[in-house]
Formats: structure tokens, C-alpha cells, sequence
């Protein structure tokens, strides 16, 4: 089955400046900086870009769970990592995309030479679909950011003032992980699709790896067309690593003096059959004028209820205490909807996610 983790989260933060944008052009100071914010029905809301949470996300993951992280190659004008995803994880859970032309080599190892003496080259150009898949982290109700005026004083003569926007807010953000393409590597000749080289395959295949049918597709004889896989124990292991360093992810600008909890304060961890993901509306703010946001129970519900032929085992909601905890009786009202609905488990926010990769553990296969 093409299973997929769904995951939704709420972070509580306060006079915070976690992602910015360069150079303010509304400020008085000539060395202001602007936080990142879009505007949606004349309101403003401040974010975190996709790309700055799968940032922290790696980080946890090298800091937290032994991560080896793929090097980086710089060149003039792009930058790949190795593109290894046997043996670099965060290649196989990020993806990755590697533009590059390598020297013939012959069964010697020695380069091979076209007429004019010149070595060869071969395309070895790979890229891969990212299994996992974010959004930003963006405010649930719209903020009034504050430009704060700090200066440098420390030294003689006249301070150096610079000046930064920072916000308090509830933000959502919402992942989706591909289980079945965590660890299986497709070598179509399509972008995206060919994530490995001849060699990489050679290798994996004489280290344990094995070939199985690709479902979805099939050649000009209507014969299923290979994958390679990795064995079910790293991947096992790599899709719970993913889950679990949420609960010690930690990042965002300007920590040394606005240090901010970027941990999950509200997780949702479900388990679908299909790839839309069905939390995307279950936290909005009050009004379409109001700075203030809260959860809705009914739009759970609701979601529970639409997607429950989708839903594969049981659903782990965690909240930590203190946060929104006018919700807490509501919330478990969602562990005992009866018939008709999935089972709901509620919990601690670390306890949820222990919870919810135990019972990965017997979705992967």
C-alpha cells in the first residue's frame, strides 16, 4: 500500500524574529532587518520558509540521531550534495539533485580516451523526489510584527543602532512522508526518477539491497519495471528518525537573543492511504479580523469523519500542558466518537510521537 505519515503541528512562540528577509525598506535605520511575512485577505502573517524548517530538521537529525549528513560540493555556479542515498539518509529523506559529468573509466580503472586523446565523459546526472514533504510554518492569525532598535555600544565613540522585526504567534505547519518511497530508489530515465548511478545500484545490490516491481509502472511488454530497495530495518529506521526529531528540533534567526521553542506544542500523526493531507483547517483564527487563534475540534471531527476509509490505524493528537489548554476537555471527546469514526489516542507531545512510530513499525514493510 502507498502509505503516507501526515503530520501537523503547532509551535507557541513569543518576540521571536525566526526567519528574515534582508534588508527592511519600511525602516527609519539604514541596517534594519524585515522578518518574513505574506499578506492574505489585507492581513499580515509571519512565516518560516519550508526550506528553513527542513533546515533544523536535518540539523536534529545530525545533532540527535547520528545522521552522517551528505557533502556539500560548491561549484561556480551550483551546489549538489553527494547524492548517495545508500549511504546518506538525509539524500534519501530530502532528496536531492546532482548535475554532473564524470570520466569514462575502463575496467582498469584508467580514464578512457576519445581520438584526439581526450578523456571521455559520461552524463551521471541524478535527482530525486523528495519522500519528505513540508509547508512553511506560517502564523495561524495575522501578527503586527514591532521593529525593536538595538545598537552596538561596546566600543568607543558613537553607538551603531540597527533595528529588527519581531512577533509573537501560534503558527501551523503541516509534513507528509512517503513511506513506500523511504529507501526505494527508482533508475527511470526521468527527472526526479533516476535518483541513482550504475555503480551506486551495483553496490546496494552487493550489500543486501534487492529489486522489486514498481506497482505504478510498467515497460513496452506490460512488465513491472524495477526498484531497488534497502532492507526494511534502515528503513524502518530512517522513517522513525524523521518523526522523532521533532521532538528535539530547534533552529530559527536571532536565537542568541530571542531564543524560541520551535518544538511542536500541539502534534497531529496519522497514517493515510492517500497522499492529500486532511489537517491542513483544524487550527484558524477567530474572525476574519482577529489576532487570536484556536483549534477547531469540529473540523477535526469533521476530517475524521471524510477521511476514515483513508486512515490506517489509530490517530495520535499530543498537546503540551499549558498550551491551549482551554481545548483539553474538547480534545478528549475525540477518544470516544464511536463507530463511524478512527480511533483517536491522545498524550504528551513526546509520548504521541513514541506512540505513533510504534505503530509505524508495523506499517512498514
Amino acid at each position: 500500500m502507498n502509505l503516507k505519515v501526515q503530520g501537523f503541528i503547532l509551535l507557541d512562540v513569543d518576540v521571536v524574529a525566526l526567519n528574515n528577509a534582508g534588508k527592511s525598506s519600511t525602516s527609519n535605520f539604514d541596517n534594519a532587518v524585515a522578518t518574513k511575512k505574506v499578506f492574505k485577505n489585507g492581513r499580515t502573517y509571519t512565516y518560516v520558509s519550508g526550506q528553513a524548517w527542513r533546515f533544523w530538521w536535518r540539523e536534529a537529525l545530525q545533532k540527535n540521531h547520528g545522521w552522517q549528513l551528505s557533502p556539500i560540493t560548491r561549484e561556480a555556479k551550483i551546489a549538489f550534495t553527494a547524492a548517495d542515498p545508500i549511504k546518506y539518509a538525509d539524500d534519501d529523506i530530502f532528496g536531492y539533485m546532482k548535475a554532473a559529468k564524470d570520466v569514462q573509466l575502463d575496467e582498469q580503472g584508467k580514464p578512457v580516451l576519445d581520438s584526439k586523446g581526450k578523456e571521455k565523459k559520461e552524463n551521471v546526472t541524478v535527482t530525486r523526489v523528495s519522500p519528505l514533504k513540508n509547508s512553511a510554518i506560517v502564523s495561524v492569525a495575522s501578527t503586527r510584527p514591532a521593529e525593536n532598535w538595538s545598537s552596538m555600544a561596546r566600543h568607543d565613540g558613537d553607538s551603531v543602532p540597527y533595528g529588527k522585526e519581531e512577533y509573537s504567534a501560534i503558527m501551523k505547519g503541516m509534513f507528509s512522508l512517503d513511506i513506500s518511497q523511504a529507501g526505494t530508489f527508482a533508475m527511470y530515465n526521468k527527472t526526479g526518477f533516476k535518483n541513482l548511478t550504475e555503480e551506486l545500484k551495483t553496490n546496494a545490490l552487493n550489500n543486501g539491497s534487492q529489486e522489486i516491481d514498481d506497482p505504478f509502472v510498467k515497460d513496452a511488454n506490460g512488465n513491472f519495471k524495477k526498484l531497488l530497495q534497502l532492507s526494511s530495518s534502515i528503513r524502518k529506521q530512517r522513517i522513525k528518525d524523521t518523526i522523532q526529531a521533532l521532538k528535539t528540533i530547534s533552529g530559527g534567526a536571532m536565537q542568541t537573543n530571542n531564543l524560541g521553542d520551535v518544538t511542536p506544542k500541539v502534534i497531529v500523526l496519522a497514517t493515510t492511504s492517500t497522499g492529500n493531507h486532511p489537517f491542513s483547517h483544524i487550527a484558524a483564527s477567530e474572525g476574519s479580523n482577529s489576532e487570536k487563534a484556536y483549534l477547531n475540534i469540529d473540523a477535526i471531527k469533521e476530517v475524521l469523519k471524510d477521511y476514515k476509509e483513508q486512515f490506517q490505524g489509530t490517530i495520535f493528537i499530543g498537546r503540551r500542558s499549558g498550551f491551549l489548554d482551554d481545548y483539553a476537555a474538547r480534545l478528549k471527546e475525540l477518544e470516544s466518537l464511536g463507530e463511524g469514526y478512527p480511533k483517536v489516542q491522545l498524550g504528551s507531545i513526546n509520548d504521541t510521537i513514541d506512540k505513533y512510530c510504534e505503530q509505524l513499525e508495523s506499517q512498514i514493510s
